[in-house]
């Protein structure tokens, strides 16, 4: 399976991430948006790194299996998805959308903002 979209960059819609979760496929979500944005809503087991926190802490983040990048809906999860893989970590992805679409497509239970 192939991670890339015609256009080159390496993105999952929320309904493809939901599958993995539910199929238990072996992966990671990081959130990278600021602790106030945490207190409104957030996806459980998602690890949190700031953005601009994710230089310092590139070897905390998992590299053996799909890394889903998100923020609230998709830029700033797609810059950090462009640096990881710049960085080397091919395995980065970009959540289409961000936790908002989540919250609209898959999880009503999620707060928005």
């Amino acid at each position: 399976m192939s991670l890339e979209t015609p256009g080159g960059d390496a993105s999952i819609s929320v309904f493809q991430l939901a599958e993995w979760r539910q199929a238990n496929t072996p992966h990671a979500v990081l959130d990278v948006r600021e602790p106030g944005e945490l207190e409104i809503c957030r996806i459980e087991n998602a690890i949190h790194v700031p953005m601009g926190q994710v230089p310092a802490r590139l070897a905390e983040l998992p590299a053996d299996e799909p890394l889903v990048v998100l923020c609230h809906h998709g830029m700033r999860s797609q810059r950090v998805v462009n640096y990881l893989r710049d960085a080397g970590r091919q395995n980065a992805i970009n959540l289409d959308g961000g936790i908002d679409a989540w919250a609209v497509e898959i999880d009503p239970s999620v707060g928005r903002y």
